[in-house]
């Protein structure tokens, strides 16, 4: 096949969810992950592939905490069943329970959680998949608890529908990328100051974080940190394709590719109806607890990091994260604070929005 356009993908069957919906509940075999242990190494590749620049993270041997999508692909949107039918992901509602640190071995068992059928105006029948994911740390202790979800998408009518269509590439003059630098320039980091709970009062507005401009250079930044789900180089992709040959799309040249690709390949983004190549979601997810990590300090703990992935962040898009306090509380002895988070693009669209509990120090 010499056009991607030209594909025609499997559809969703009455079947084929039948089969999936035998594994509810059932343990999910693990797939290998990129890190297994948090190494000094893997801590910096995924602060850089995030573009987290807190240096708390090296000097004091603890990793952002939304390393765990680094550390497993379930609750990265690596997804079973529905062979050949597209998957969206969606959001994961993280719940941490300790820091993950320098030389912790954390390994996660999953579930598949629940199947629930959805219309969409994106591609007509969807359904939403999610998987409870448990950490585990190597003496034996929960690290995190987390639900991942994806919607599986039926590529040919997502296209065929054309719902994102009308969406124009972003073009940036000069000044608009010198604002945009100002606004790297800008960016605060609380650090070894310790916020406060006593200190923070209900509507507190965080600094911003900026992401972006979104490129397929970023993108692959992302990848060296968080390791993908079917980027194969050579003979291991083949064997790939092998045992899953769903997978095995041919490009241009007639060569099978992961869909995977749509994270840079804009002629084939464009075959399961998306504008143009697009963002991972979990990079999303992660941007939004850079925001809170910035915010909070490094004497605070989150929590909780819960997660809406909406609309596609398209290569070329710029990501402002914004946060407010909705709420505080003390709580079995912690004292909380409650955030509301949203990442809004330069279109003044939402596209991620979610919520994080951090337990702060106080006086």
């Amino acid at each position: 096949m010499s056009d991607d356009r030209r594909a025609r993908f499997p559809v969703i069957t009455d079947e084929a969810l039948a089969a999936l919906r035998a594994f509810l509940g059932k343990p999910v075999r693990r797939p290998e992950p990129y890190v297994e242990v948090a190494t000094r190494d893997a801590i910096r590749h995924w602060a850089h592939g995030i573009g987290d620049r807190n240096p708390h993270w090296a000097a004091h041997r603890v990793a952002p905490p939304t390393i765990l999508f680094a550390m497993d692909r379930i609750v990265s949107g690596y997804v079973g069943g529905l062979p050949g039918i597209h998957a969206m992901y969606a959001g994961t509602d993280f719940h941490w329970r300790r820091e993950i640190r320098e030389g912790d071995r954390v390994v996660g068992e999953s579930v598949l959680r629940d199947l629930t059928e959805k219309s969409s105006t994106f591609a007509r029948r969807a359904i939403q998949q999610v998987y409870r994911t448990t950490f585990t740390n190597q003496d034996g202790h929960v690290v995190c608890e987390a639900d991942s979800w994806c919607f599986r998408t039926e590529r040919d009518t997502a296209r065929e529908r054309g719902k994102y269509r009308a969406v124009e590439p972003a073009r940036y003059t000069d000044l608009e990328v010198e604002r945009i630098r100002e606004g790297y320039r800008r960016e605060e980091i609380r650090g070894a100051r310790p916020r406060r709970w006593d200190d923070v009062e209900v509507g507190e507005v965080l600094p911003e974080v900026l992401k972006g401009p979104l490129t397929v250079t970023s993108v692959i930044a992302f990848v060296q940190g968080w390791g993908s789900l079917y980027v194969r180089a050579h003979g291991l992709a083949f064997d790939m394709f092998e045992r899953h040959p769903a997978l095995a799309i041919p490009n241009a040249f007639g060569v099978p590719e992961p869909p995977e690709r749509v994270h840079w390949d804009e002629p084939f983004a464009r075959t399961v109806g998306v504008p143009g190549a697009y963002d991972y979601g979990p990079e999303r997810v992660a941007w939004l607890g850079h925001l809170v990590t910035n915010w909070m300090g490094d004497a605070a703990f989150l929590r909780r990091l819960s997660v809406q992935v909406r609309r596609h962040n398209l290569i070329g898009d710029t990501t402002w994260c914004r946060g407010r306090v909705r709420a505080k509380a003390r709580v079995e002895g912690r004292a909380e604070v409650t955030l509301e988070l949203t990442a809004v693009n330069q279109r003044g669209e939402t596209i991620a929005l979610g919520e994080a509990v951090v337990a702060l120090p106080d006086r």
